[in-house]
């Protein structure tokens, strides 16, 4: 979609031929309903009101009910943050006192909108001016203040109240990026914004070498999915590392507590994956009060069952044979058909473990398989909720 199209979409004809497509939408197929369309509209207008409908499906699972009144692209879509997350961001910089954000690179506004609910004045630069009308009319559609630009972010002046926000793009032409050296804008501009008053919002997988000094790394994980590393500028930051889960909100930041190590107690925990990529495992076992079974391995044991939104509960039953054919016999003789095996630290590949095992019988059973002391070692679990 070009600047033109959009700009005719947002105009009466496009907005009745929008609210058309969305009321005939899963009456009528998509082919007859675009045919028909197109005897009376342009076809252009016509694909860019369908494409819209269809983005605003997509996006509901990631935005809520905001979605079915804003406008994406596919592209800005998959790059957009989740509303949780943007959220939980945006309240966090107001406690810390910011008054004013300048997001440069703003995509479709995702944050922005974000930011202005919190109750921060908000001002967007992007270099696509597709995606800033788009971010400029999803302010307008939610009844929200501030305005976007478009201009280069590395360029923009900041102002001496605002805060600056980056989301520093991760896909090429040769696809996702996993390290900072293809981020676009460079990942050099994004330290040196870091020095300040300034958020980036970065992959998940950043390397704990990457934190700048005395920058906070927050790893966010959004219903169990990992979804990104948010770096707290020195003006804002608080911690080294810290692991942070949506939608409790409940949060863990590094103490550099020692790792103890010891044997299975009766109760094992698999710890969310924002507190494994935070190097925060041995906060949590002390916690827990327990500790870990291997200094490497991301497994927490204690004796007591404390529920925590950190990390999944279970309840060691029993320990089994390592070794597949004692295995085997050992879920035989339980009688156990449905096996879900989890696995950390150990050559095992579950679903191949699973086929081999071509177990049968009424019962279903977890068993984790790891390493304690060097060794494999298997556990017969009870998933606990909570």
């Amino acid at each position: 979609m070009d600047l033109e199209t959009f700009e005719r979409l947002l105009a009466p004809q496009g907005q009745e031929l929008l609210a058309e497509v969305t009321e005939r939408a899963g009456i009528e197929s998509d082919l007859g309903l675009g045919t028909r369309l197109r005897k009376t509209h342009p076809g252009d207008l016509v694909a860019a009101a369908v494409t819209q409908n269809h983005l605003r499906g997509k996006a509901a699972t990631k935005l809520g009910d905001d979605a079915a009144h804003l406008y994406f692209t596919h592209d800005a879509l998959e790059q957009a943050t989740r509303r949780r997350v943007a959220d939980h961001r945006a309240r966090r910089l107001a406690e810390a006192g910011a008054t004013s954000v300048v997001d440069l690179g703003c995509g479709i506004g995702a944050d922005l909108v974000a930011f202005a609910r919190a109750g921060l004045r908000v001002r967007g630069v992007e270099q696509d001016p597709v995606r800033a009308a788009i971010a400029n009319a999803n302010l307008r559609a939610l009844g929200l203040e501030g305005g976007v630009e478009t201009g280069d972010a590395t360029t923009a002046t900041i102002g001496p109240d605002e805060t600056a926000f980056v989301d520093p793009a991760r896909r090429t032409g040769r696809g996702r990026v996993f390290g900072t050296a293809d981020l676009q804008p460079p990942w050099s501009w994004v330290r040196e914004l870091l020095r300040g008053r300034a958020v980036a919002k970065v992959m998940p997988g950043l390397a704990h070498g990457d934190v700048p000094a005395a920058v906070e790394a927050e790893w966010v994980s959004d219903g169990g999915d990992l979804v990104e590393c948010c770096l707290w500028g020195t003006a804002f930051a608080r911690t080294r590392r810290r692991a942070t889960l949506l939608p409790s909100g409940a949060t863990l930041s590094l103490r550099d507590e020692p790792a103890h190590v010891g044997p299975v107690g009766a109760y094992l925990y698999e710890p969310d994956d924002a507190v494994i990529r935070a190097g925060v495992v041995a906060e949590l076992a002390a916690e827990l009060g327990g500790w870990l079974l291997d200094p490497h391995i991301a497994y927490v044991t204690a004796d007591r069952g404390d529920v925590t939104p950190l990390g999944r509960r279970f309840r060691v039953v029993d320990e089994l044979p390592f070794r597949e054919k004692q295995l085997k016999a050992a879920l035989q003789q339980r009688r156990i058909g449905t096996l879900t095996v989890k696995k950390r630290g150990v050559q095992v590949v579950p679903e191949e473990l699973v086929k081999r095992l071509r177990l049968t019988g009424p019962h279903s059973a977890t068993v984790v398989m790891t390493r304690v002391d060097g060794a494999g070692r298997a556990f017969l679990v009870e998933p606990l909720r909570g």
